[in-house]
């Protein structure tokens, strides 16, 4: 049996990174690291395992932690026989960029872009919930054309905590009551519900301004599922959307594509 050729694909993230495999046009394996406990020899064990029985041709990277990218580079590196390729507002990436400052663009956004036309075609809204919340836009003819940037939910906790003397450190998790029965519960329903609104009113605020009848919503990130649940917004969850992205910039700017 011949073994698949696969491309491996990292994205650091300010909270977690993520690396997977990517093989057939998806992803096939993933797995989820606390970005402030990466080590080399540590993604390397990773990397070879999700990997395993497959041919790696390639691999290519996003970060939004500069301090950390000469750590993963040198990972992806050391199993990849063609030089790591680092996602940058100049290449190939499905789509135009019409945006005024190009340089500027994150690099997970612009993975976002890519990943979101390949699989959903334009036009359509990319909203990734993690530690911020983007929204980015995506026209048919004039392609990626900016966003808005916003707190995610866990941070709404962080800065009731920080900023008040009584208020705890809290994680975010499920809540069970419409109403909060004790500080922790009231203070979760808060960035919970308060959360989901924000979202809810700038999609809108997206969808008006673009003034078109059939518009794709992607929703990706950490936080995502949570968020979505129960939301009246026909929201497509995404999981793996960001990886996907890196992946095909790389195989529009390795030839592989047209």
């Amino acid at each position: 049996m011949s073994r698949r050729s696969a491309l491996l694909v990292a994205d650091v993230g300010n909270s977690s990174t993520s690396v997977g495999v990517f093989s057939g046009d998806r992803i096939r394996a993933t797995e989820r690291v606390d970005t402030a406990k990466l080590s080399a020899a540590g993604l390397r064990r990773r990397l070879t395992f999700l990997a395993r029985e497959m041919d790696v041709r390639g691999a290519a990277l996003v970060s939004v932690v500069p301090a950390v990218n000469p750590l993963l580079t040198d990972a992806l590196q050391a199993l990849s026989p063609t030089p790591v390729l680092r996602v940058h507002h100049q290449l190939k990436l499905g789509a135009p960029l019409t945006y005024p400052q190009p340089a500027s663009i994150g690099e997970d956004r612009l993975a976002n872009v890519a990943g979101a036309v390949a699989r959903y075609g334009s036009p359509v809204i990319v909203v990734d919930i993690g530690t911020a919340t983007t929204f980015d836009i995506i026209q048919r003819r004039k392609g990626y054309t900016g966003g808005i940037i916003a707190p995610g939910p866990a941070l709404m906790l962080e800065y009731l905590a920080e900023k008040t003397a009584l208020l705890p450190k809290l994680d975010l998790t499920p809540v069970r009551h419409m109403v909060g029965k004790s500080t922790e519960e009231a203070m979760r329903i808060g960035a919970l519900h308060g959360y989901r609104g924000m979202v809810k009113e700038i999609t809108r605020h997206l969808m008006k301004s673009l003034k078109k009848k059939s518009i794709t919503l992607c929703a990706t990130g950490g936080y995502a599922r949570w968020v979505l649940k129960g939301m009246d917004l026909p929201f497509v969850y995404d999981r793996d959307l960001t990886l996907y992205g890196v992946a095909k910039i790389h195989q529009w700017n390795a030839g592989e594509l047209e």
